[in-house]
């Protein structure tokens, strides 16, 4: 037996975790992912290998067929995430596993995982695909989450996301801003730890009107036709999530004198930031220390 998929990564483009509390949320797969492939043997052992974006291996570790105890792990904590998945998988699906003796699994990457474009999301589906389940089951079963990014792994194009007590809905859209060549994903040179982001917004209670508000701009980001329509809906959503989160706004934090609008991205402090300017944007990014700067189409497929 032998299997091959694919997942998307994700860019969630509005409402940030918010999407949480129910409020409306563009988001974006990515043309980058994660591959995955099995192909059996009689070993009696899953032998797992986890590649980088460079090609390098940073995980592997051999799992026992029948009890998918660890036999072997380059890392405690990920062989623990992993098995714990698997386990999940086989009780949303008893027949997971018992048509195989043993095989050899491969994941590759093709972004760098301090990008944060997804790498537990694209796992867990590849996952779900192979075990024959339900994706949002087995991320619900394992970890907290919106669902948005799984919802992302599957699709080809921009999503509107909407969740509702583990009610997903879902609807594909057009999104190919006229104005693409003047966005641009900049990498913060630093990764947020989601779980904790998720943890904090769970904690957490916002008014409705909040909710509603996001919701509205989401429909205004779509709607854009011109660049200066789309910076001043950046800067009514940076304000309305500042306010809710007592944060500064990234522009106002670190990028004060850039002649465009910014948006923070999923979690505030970390991962990609959208800046919406000039050409002149790639350099002054530039100048100031950060070098992973993405063209709106190096990004997304139009």
């Amino acid at each position: 037996m032998k299997f091959k998929t694919f997942s998307n990564g994700k860019i969630l483009f509005t409402s940030e975790y918010f999407v949480l509390k129910g409020s409306l949320s563009l988001a974006i797969p990515t043309k980058y992912g994660q591959s995955f492939s099995f192909s059996e043997n009689d070993s009696g052992v899953i032998n797992w290998k986890s590649f980088s974006s460079d090609g390098k291996l940073w995980f592997q570790c051999k799992l026992k067929k029948d009890n998918l105890k660890c036999i072997t792990t380059s890392n405690h904590d990920l062989s623990n995430t992993l098995t714990t998945i698997l386990k999940s998988a086989r009780q949303l699906n008893q027949s997971f596993f018992s048509d195989i003796l043993g095989g050899n699994v491969i994941t590759k990457l093709d972004f760098p995982i301090s990008w944060g474009l997804g790498s537990s999301s694209t796992l867990i589906n590849n996952i779900s695909k192979w075990a024959k389940v339900d994706p949002f089951e087995l991320l619900w079963s394992v970890f907290e989450g919106s669902g948005f990014d799984i919802a992302c792994a599957e699709s080809k194009s921009p999503i509107l996301y909407n969740l509702n007590n583990k009610n997903v809905v879902i609807k594909k859209i057009d999104f190919f801003p006229v104005f693409h060549k003047n966005l641009f994903f900049v990498h913060l040179n630093k990764k947020q730890n989601t779980n904790d982001s998720i943890n904090f917004f769970f904690k957490k209670n916002f008014p409705k009107s909040i909710i509603d508000k996001l919701t509205k701009l989401t429909y205004d980001f779509i709607k854009c036709e011109k660049l200066e329509e789309f910076q001043k809906c950046i800067i009514k959503h940076e304000n309305i999530i500042s306010n809710a989160l007592h944060l500064k706004p990234i522009k106002e934090d670190l990028f004060r004198d850039y002649n465009g609008e910014i948006k923070s991205l999923g979690a505030w402090g970390g991962d990609f930031i959208l800046a919406a300017g000039s050409n002149s944007t790639i350099e002054y990014f530039n100048n100031k220390g950060y070098r992973t700067i993405l063209k709106y189409k190096e990004m997304f497929d139009s």
